[in-house]
């Protein structure tokens, strides 16, 4: 249950083995867009979140799984009311659903990041933009030795500070300061001073970005560079939602968000002194699987 979608990822393991992705079932549900002004997820909301994880499990029980692994992230994580919404999807669904903290978002993103690229990747830095929060990890080992969770999610960042179509240079701009202040302010020094060997991107904010990247510089898609990201980012938050949904790659539920997620690529890897990422397929879903099979397995 991300900020974004609501998520159904059938995968063949066993520990030892690659996880492999047989089916999925995936509901857009934006819950940012259904906090009252209080920050909790309104009945609507509530209502359209059972029904989600109705057929979602569903199909889980079509495809004959033998165990649901069920999580929330920020979106539920923050809302005011979510401790009744766990409850009442508990007993109602009989799951077991639970929330996990940004800081355990950040460890499991990076466990997945890490058994991808293997240990002659050397110490990782880690970068996931969500759709509530940005999670940054880095590392020598399996588990990370600096974390940070931050309220800087594409959805969020859009509900929250841009207007219009196509977005007001004004709200482009604040925004901009927004983010590259929150970094300097809250980025450890840990962090700051990385000294990884390979910088790593996951989330389909980034996979999204390097793609229309790749269209536009001829870049290579696995990569995002940071000296096209700057010229990307203009020429989407130039552009309106229709024109952004017509890219390659783009959805139209994406088209909304990319501008924001674009600017907290760009300053996080600006204010880390980052040129370039690698885009990792593996990101938080196969991190808690392979959490979950190194559980079983010992």
């Amino acid at each position: 249950m991300g900020s974004n979608t609501i998520h159904l990822q059938v995968m063949d393991a066993h520990p030892g083995a690659r996880p492999s992705p047989t089916t999925n079932f995936k509901v857009e549900l934006r819950l940012t867009q259904y906090l009252d002004k209080s920050g909790a997820i309104s009945v609507e909301g509530v209502t359209l979140l059972h029904e989600a994880i109705t057929n979602s499990i569903s199909h889980a029980h079509e495809n004959n799984v033998d165990e649901i692994l069920a999580f929330a992230t920020s979106a539920v994580r923050d809302a005011k009311n979510s401790s009744q919404i766990i409850n009442e999807i508990n007993l109602r669904h009989d799951i077991d659903l639970q929330i996990l903290t940004g800081e355990e978002e950040a460890r499991m993103t990076f466990l997945a990041v890490r058994r991808w690229f293997g240990w002659s990747a050397g110490k990782l830095l880690m970068l996931d933009i969500g759709g509530g929060s940005l999670e940054i990890a880095s590392g020598i080992d399996e588990n990370p030795e600096a974390t940070l969770s931050l309220p800087l999610g594409a959805a969020r960042l859009t509900r929250d500070f841009l207007s219009g179509d196509p977005y007001s240079p004004k709200d482009i701009k604040f925004l901009e300061d927004y983010v590259v202040n929150n970094l300097e302010e809250k980025l450890p020094a840990i962090l700051r001073i990385h000294d990884a060997n390979n910088f790593i991107a996951t989330s389909k904010s980034f996979r999204t970005l390097a793609r229309l990247s790749g269209h536009w510089f001829n870049d290579n898609p696995k990569y995002l560079e940071a000296t096209n990201l700057g010229a990307l980012t203009s020429r989407l938050a130039q552009m309106s939602e229709k024109e952004r949904a017509n890219l390659p790659g783009v959805s139209a539920s994406r088209a909304q968000q990319i501008v924001a997620g674009a600017i907290v690529a760009r300053s996080v890897m600006d204010v880390l002194d980052i040129e370039k990422v690698e885009i990792c397929p593996w990101a938080l879903r196969e991190g808690i699987v392979l959490r979950r099979l190194d559980w079983l397995q010992g």
